[in-house]
């Protein structure tokens, strides 16, 4: 391919410019074709699905309830820098990186929901960019060689559609308004700035891979360790892209530079150079597999969670595969199956992943729906390929051809070729009447397992001085952490060391019997603060559990109280007399 082409002298502006490539481009094109795309070409493809993601994303951001884990977040990021890698040589060193920036973050903005959330939103913002920007350049790669091909072109005019631009902006749009990324971008764990990660890496893949030289190579293996290290199952993205050069090399596109078989080698010298960055990061989450001993093997349901959370809702999951194999068949059809399609980009990175979680879970449970969250950006891309196609396929069909004349003081006018627009607009009708309900409903509280806002005005109105509290097991000490203040007043008596003395996230509980029957006393009312998603009191299966409820149960109190708030389970016992 042309330098021309591949080698812009400003790169860092090389996201906002419309790939030329002279293979897929005549140079004896017409001058009205060869302009005719220039302004949806530059940056209102990028620009426009990126201000409708920071609209959508942040809308509400600060309304739902904090829920355990962002509780662990805020809980992490508010020790000072000693304390937070001391904590990583314990727990969550998978989240030490996005611990550490939001250390910083919070020093500026503070730590109330929105501010907790609010670098996700941007993270959300720029991956959908992202996405506009790899969805327009593998259309751009993947059209014909034929100079009459590579735009639809509208019957009797010498207008063209912009195929790559048009993929970019739908394709954009539908991650701006899918309403995992909004539940995403709503939330203050790692896995927005994972997604944004992943989608860069997948874009510089589009400019390095055709191009062959070091500097794109070495920015793409900068953004694969970067998508591993703020979550280490980013690094499938890595699997994922090695589908796709396989299967682009396997319909003959090459790349600059040496290959070990149809593998570029500096693509293989990229992967390995972020995987031997990241090599302390496995090694020390390996010892912390405890944190993921709930898991379990994936079922039917799981899988079935998978789709309806990758589609946003049980409604969207059909409308969005239609779409996706119509993406599917615009490039079989529509582009001949060129090497390097939007296809050919998303469907490893929407499958693979999912698919080497989900077959290690039935040896290792690894998989959990949140952890394939980066795979998201890819559903959109092959839809806004499918929706592209539509409109092309209808430019071409009798009702495209369609003209409405009309009259002016200048003479007859004959109309545009709007009808071709219209199975399009239809779908994007349907599509929008079916997000609205999902996109309402995932900024809700109850979208999230837990509502410790609720938990903690509970305690409030209803906690008395000389409270005692009993978390179960110990880890439920996060339960009140997300709204610390009234949990702060009530009487931990079963505390050994705290959370930041013990450089863990729940601190450590005492283990003698009798010191624990010691401390208790002059006790009137004890809350017991649990939490599990079957919505039941857990059985006590620990010692030290079991002596707390021992103790309730000897001191003759009786339950006087209970509040659900969402998988939060609040009881308080009392006195059974008056």
């Amino acid at each position: 391919m042309s330098d021309t082409y591949l080698r812009p002298e400003n790169p860092a502006a090389a996201i906002a410019a419309e790939p030329r490539d002279p293979v897929t481009q005549s140079a004896a094109e017409p001058p009205e074709r060869a302009g005719s795309g220039r302004h949806w070409s530059g940056w209102p493809v990028i620009a426009g699905p990126m201000a409708v993601a920071a609209v959508v994303g942040g809308y509400e951001i600060g309304g739902p309830s904090l829920w355990r884990d962002e509780a662990y977040t805020k809980d992490a990021i508010g020790r000072p820098f000693g304390q937070i890698f001391a904590l990583l040589g314990h727990q969550d060193a998978v989240h030490g990186a996005y611990y550490l920036l939001m250390h910083v973050v919070v020093a500026v903005i503070g730590t109330s929901a929105t501010a907790l959330r609010l670098p996700s939103l941007c993270a959300m913002v720029i991956a959908t960019g992202f996405t506009a920007a790899v969805a327009r350049r593998a259309a751009a790669l993947a059209r014909p060689p034929a100079a009459g091909s590579a735009g639809a072109g509208f019957p009797g005019t010498s207008r063209r559609l912009d195929v790559p631009a048009l993929t970019g902006l739908l394709s954009g749009l539908l991650f701006a308004t899918a309403p995992y990324m909004t539940y995403y971008a709503q939330m203050a764990r790692s896995y927005a700035i994972e997604t944004m990660f992943a989608t860069i890496a997948t874009y510089l893949l589009l400019r390095a891979w055709p191009d062959g030289r070091w500097r794109w190579w070495l920015a793409y293996a900068a953004a694969v360790a970067l998508t591993g290290l703020f979550n280490i199952f980013g690094l499938l993205i890595v699997a994922a892209h090695g589908v796709t050069l396989l299967l682009a090399s396997a319909r003959g596109a090459d790349s600059a530079g040496r290959r070990i078989g149809r593998i570029p080698l500096r693509w293989l010298a990229a992967a390995v150079a972020a995987a031997v960055v990241l090599s302390p990061l496995p090694a020390v989450a390996g010892h912390q597999q405890q944190q993921i001993a709930w898991l379990a093997r994936p079922h039917y349901r799981a899988i079935e969670r998978l789709l309806t959370t990758t589609a946003g809702s049980r409604e969207l999951v059909l409308p969005l595969a239609l779409l996706a194999l119509g993406g599917v068949a615009a490039a079989w059809l529509a582009d001949g199956w060129r090497p390097l399609n939007p296809a050919v980009i998303a469907l490893p990175w929407l499958a693979v992943p999912p698919f080497l979680l989900i077959a290690t879970s039935f040896v290792k449970p690894v998989y959990y729906v949140r952890y394939v969250e980066f795979c998201l950006p890819a559903l959109a891309i092959v839809a806004g390929a499918g929706l592209t196609g539509l409109i092309r396929l209808a430019a071409r069909t009798p009702l495209g051809r369609l003209r409405v004349a009309g009259l002016s003081s200048a003479g007859p006018v004959r109309a545009g070729p709007v009808w071709a627009w219209l199975p399009a607009a239809l779908v994007v009708a349907l599509l929008a009447a079916l997000l609205a309900g999902p996109q309402q409903a995932i900024r809700q509280t109850a979208a999230r397992p837990d509502d410790l806002r609720r938990a903690s005005a509970i305690v409030a109105a209803q906690e008395q001085p000389g409270d005692v509290v009993f978390y179960i097991p110990l880890t439920m000490h996060v339960l009140g952490t997300g709204y610390p203040a009234p949990f702060l007043r009530l009487r931990d008596i079963a505390r050994g060391r705290s959370a930041i003395a013990s450089a863990t996230l729940a601190g450590t509980e005492i283990t003698s019997r009798a010191e624990l029957k010691s401390r208790f006393t002059d006790v009137r009312r004890v809350w017991v603060v649990t939490g599990a998603s079957n919505y039941k009191f857990p059985v006590p299966a620990t010692r030290v559990d079991k002596e707390k409820m021992a103790l309730i149960a000897g001191a003759g109190l009786r339950i006087i109280g209970r509040w659900q708030a969402g998988e939060v389970k609040l009881t308080l016992y009392g006195p059974s007399g008056p």
